[in-house]
């Protein structure tokens, strides 16, 4: 652990190395107490900058020896560093020994024991755990690795390219020789050892060439690596169908292990993934749990090449690996889907997430650019700001340039930079000077600004009708708000793909080609846009398929946003404007203060969709699906936590009432007959079933009726799927039936054995809608219960930030205990593992904007884990800047 406050590291500081290490042999001799490493490289100077010593670096690490040339050479050791004087200048070979101690390595950064085997996650700066080195992203080596160990106790030995050589030793043990052709840093190194099993494929490119896919697990968890094999393959026909980007290597090896801070990490050659993102069965996972997995087998696949063979100059670029290639799996989850509808449905999901939590860090305490400008510490910077609002950047790019634009773009950007570490700046060079004239390559250096301003934009949108002149001028203006450390914002370039529909509907035609969608792109404070031959009033429907990561204020009215939710062709705007409906009712309720009543207008406008004979049922689910508490808190200048959830609730209690025979009749109609699968098709009906079965049991509760609750239950009991089982409890656990606890009893029992799903088992507790402070209260005692315990990461999030990060109501209390939790939790995380202490800590990011009493108590509960001597960096950093955060606003 680093204890104390580090200093800022700056991204106009960034220089090259000293020295560059191009070839690494490693040879390591595997013991959980005791792991001998021995590290040989080929290093030279690098004359561009100045000469000075050798810092490798370097952390918990037993140092044995240093050799350079086969002679000792003299050295000291500076905090985490190693200094070495004197090196010599022409290229020389350097050899350290050192020990390092898997098995107390808690923190699972470097070389660490799960369940009896060896693992790694190297990135961000784990490397340095194994043994000293330049622990950085542009230096890149090529690596030679052997592994001997116990042949017993680990059969498989793995590590990151191809196997060369492999043997037996003496006493027991024996040998495996990796080599990686691909020059790589230090942070996709990998090592894998223990008693595992694999899934194999063999597999041949469109280029003709054959290669091994292996997925390996502990035993008995085989059966569950199908779907991820299968979505491996389709991860490789479509990156190379879509972006001629083949395999490189003879095999590629995927690796599951329960303790992992991360969902999973892209090593060359050796994905190494958290079970919970690779293990999947009908009986054991849900619809959500398998489209998950595909998303990040893809993810993770997708960075052999926008990651490994093109990489990050330093991590102030993070996202051009990572919101580049999360925008890949997210076009390849659409491809997947199939069907418009299908792809609209992720499209929502994806914006339904990006609001949910990225919205909230650009407004809060750690709010900062997709590429941050400064850090204490880089783990504290694998954000959604960097991922998902980096993918929505590179969405930007393909808006502007067009699909095929992108793709020219993209090839460029690898004949360029292949085999490099390079910057986002490179990245947006490649994309414009594909697309000449583009409105990207016109506006290049404006658009940029995406990448050095945080905040969220606003957008704000006014139409006017000339009837005599048969005109509609549309003005547009952006203003982002002022976020820590960044006051005045300039202009962004905010593409805005809109169409015109009338009142009736209908699509307008936008110019004389009769074009009926079109890109407007603002890149000035305020601009204004005409369109000829408009015969009456039109409505706008902008920002379709949310062309731009900002909030729009377009001022519809109710009248107008019917008009979208019935007719307009961009699904994403139709479901859009249920949001926004929904949302204006309980947003007014909050600022008057009065109890939320829905109108028969919009009570008859749900019905509606409910029972459209030709939209999906997923899309329905979605769209009956009403506004999240945070992104509702997100509208409001000051919080009141337990007044959003009270008209939330009172939103949902009236809907169930008031639709219940549509409930009903929905429920009955969407049943999946025959054996499981997770298409778009049955997923979809599996989710509005589930939601109108909640409904029911939720109706139930106040009308005292016991048939829907009873029918839950039993749908628990006989469900033939995850997805249907977890549906009816999650319905009968949501309502606060009195089944809930026999429900909850009966699913422990059933599977005690599989941790994962005892994972969904404290979750849904963790999360259910507060009443009374009963679900605290459970969620508290569940610290306590058998199978909880803060060192395994996901069940440390499984309770503990259900609790804190996804349960406002619950967490958020007027007697300030869910903030003593939350700190006593944090500091009790700090001591075993500090990225996953300061992923929790991240619930206290916009204590400022809470409402008295939670406020005061809230920074009370901050201030006590911010004056503990010995905490890490990771919390450190994230406690701090809310605290200064918060008392920048109130001055």
């Amino acid at each position: 652990m680093r204890e104390g406050t580090s200093p800022l590291i700056h991204r106009l500081d960034y220089q090259q190395p000293a020295y560059w290490i191009r070839k690494v042999d490693l040879t390591f001799d595997l013991d959980p107490a005791k792991t001998l490493v021995t590290s040989k490289m080929q290093v030279e100077r690098n004359r561009a900058v100045p000469h000075g010593p050798l810092r490798l670096h370097g952390e918990e690490l037993n140092l044995l020896r240093v050799l350079i040339d086969g002679s000792s050479v003299s050295f000291r050791q500076e905090g985490h560093e190693l200094v070495i004087e004197g090196a010599p200048d022409a290229d020389f070979a350097l050899e350290i020994r050192n020990t390092c101690c898997p098995e107390k390595n808690t923190a699972l950064s470097g070389l660490y024991t799960s369940g009896g085997s060896f693992f790694t996650q190297c990135e961000a700066e784990g490397f340095r755990r194994i043994t000293y080195f330049l622990d950085r992203p542009d230096v890149m080596a090529v690596y030679t690795v052997t592994l001997r160990a116990d042949a017993s106790r680990y059969p498989i030995l793995l590590s990151n390219g191809n196997l060369t050589d492999s043997g037996r030793l003496d006493n027991g043990r024996h040998f495996a020789v990796w080599s990686d052709p691909f020059p790589k840093p230090s942070y996709l190194f990998a090592v894998v050892a223990g008693d595992l099993v694999a899934r194999e494929q063999r597999v041949r490119t469109r280029a003709g060439k054959d290669h091994l896919l292996q997925v390996y697990v502990r035993r008995g968890d085989l059966e569950k690596t199908e779907h991820a094999m299968n979505s491996l393959i389709a991860s490789m026909v479509w990156d190379e169908a879509r972006f001629g980007l083949p395999l490189d290597l003879e095999r590629f090896m995927v690796v599951g292990v329960s303790d992992f801070n991360m969902g999973a990490m892209e090593n060359k050659g050796l994905n190494i993934f958290n079970t919970s993102a690779l293990l999947a069965s009908p009986a054991t996972a849900t619809d959500a749990d398998f489209h998950r997995i595909e998303s990040i087998v893809a993810h993770e696949y997708f960075h052999n090449w926008t990651g490994n063979r093109v990489t990050c100059r330093d991590w102030f670029q993070l996202s051009l690996k990572e919101g580049l290639t999360v925008f890949r799996d997210q076009e390849f989850s659409m491809d997947m889907a199939g069907t418009p509808s299908a792809r609209a449905v992720c499209r929502i999901q994806d914006v339904r997430q990006l609001r949910a939590l990225q919205f909230p860090e650009d407004s809060g305490a750690m709010a900062h650019p997709v590429r941050p400008d400064s850090y204490a510490e880089i783990n504290n910077f694998y954000t959604t700001t960097v991922y998902e609002k980096g993918a929505e950047v590179v969405r930007m790019y393909q808006t502007l340039v067009g699909r095929k634009g992108f793709e020219a773009g993209m090839k460029l950007y690898f004949e360029r930079h292949d085999g490099q570490a390079v910057t986002c700046d490179d990245f947006a060079a490649a994309i414009a000077d594909a697309n000449p004239g583009s409105p990207l390559a016109t506006r290049l250096d404006t658009f940029k600004r995406w990448y050095s301003q945080a905040g969220t934009p606003r957008l704000t949108a006014r139409g006017e009708h000339d009837a005599a002149a048969r005109t509609y001028t549309l003005r547009l203006a952006q203003h982002t708000p002022a976020t820590p450390g960044q006051g005045d914002k300039q202009p962004q370039v905010i593409p805005v793909v809109m169409g015109l529909l009338d009142r009736h509907g209908a699509a307008l035609a936008l110019n004389a080609a009769g074009d009926t969608e079109t890109v407007l792109v603002l890149d000035q404070a305020e601009q204004t846009f005409v369109f000829e031959n408009i015969d009456s009033e039109p409505v706008p429907s902008l920002l379709r398929d949310f062309s731009a990561p900002v909030v729009l204020d377009d001022g519809l009215s109710d009248a107008a946003l019917l008009v979208l939710m019935r007719h307009d062709s961009d699904a994403f705007n139709r479901w859009e404007a249920g949001q926004r409906l929904a949302l204006n009712r309980i947003l007014h309720a909050l600022r008057a203060g009065q109890p939320l009543v829905l109108s028969p207008a919009f009570i008859e406008a749900m019905r509606g969709v409910l029972n459209h004979p030709e939209l999906d049922p997923a899309f329905k689910e979605l769209a009956l699906t009403l506004p999240g508490e945070s992104y509702i808190a997100e509208q409001l200048d000051v919080v009141d936590p337990q007044a959003i959830h009270a008209a939330v609730m009172a939103a949902q209690a009236q809907l169930a009432s008031a639709l219940r025979d549509d409930w009903i009749a929905a429920f009955e109609a969407h049943q999946v007959q025959g054996g499981y699968t997770p298409d778009p098709a049955s997923s979809g009906k599996r989710a509005l079933a589930n939601l109108a079965l909640s409904m029911l049991v939720l109706d139930a509760r106040s009308s005292g009726d016991a048939v829907w609750p009873g029918k839950a239950y039993q749908r628990f009991k006989d469900a033939s799927n995850m997805t249907d089982r977890l549906g009816a409890l999650a319905a009968l656990v949501n309502a606060g039936a009195e089944l809930a606890a026999p429900a909850l009893e009966r699913f422990h029992a059933l599977f005690k054995d599989d941790a994962l799903v005892i994972d969904k088992w404290f979750a849904l507790q963790a999360r259910a809608p507060e009443v009374d402070g009963r679900v605290f209260a459970r969620a508290k005692a569940l610290t306590k219960h058998p199978d909880f315990t803060l060192r395994n990461p996901n069940r440390a999030r499984s309770l503990v930030a259900s609790l804190c990060m996804f349960n406002p109501a619950a967490f958020h209390r007027t007697d300030a205990a869910g903030y003593v939790f939350w700190a006593d939790q944090v500091l009790a995380m700090d001591a075993i593992n500090p990225q996953i202490a300061s992923r929790i800590a991240r619930a206290m990011d916009r204590w400022s904007v809470l409402a008295e009493p939670y406020r005061s108590a809230a920074r009370e509960a901050v201030a006590r884990v911010a004056a503990k001597p010995d905490l890490s960096t990771d919390v450190r950093e994230i406690v701090e800047r809310a605290l200064a955060s918060g008392e920048s606003q109130a001055s």
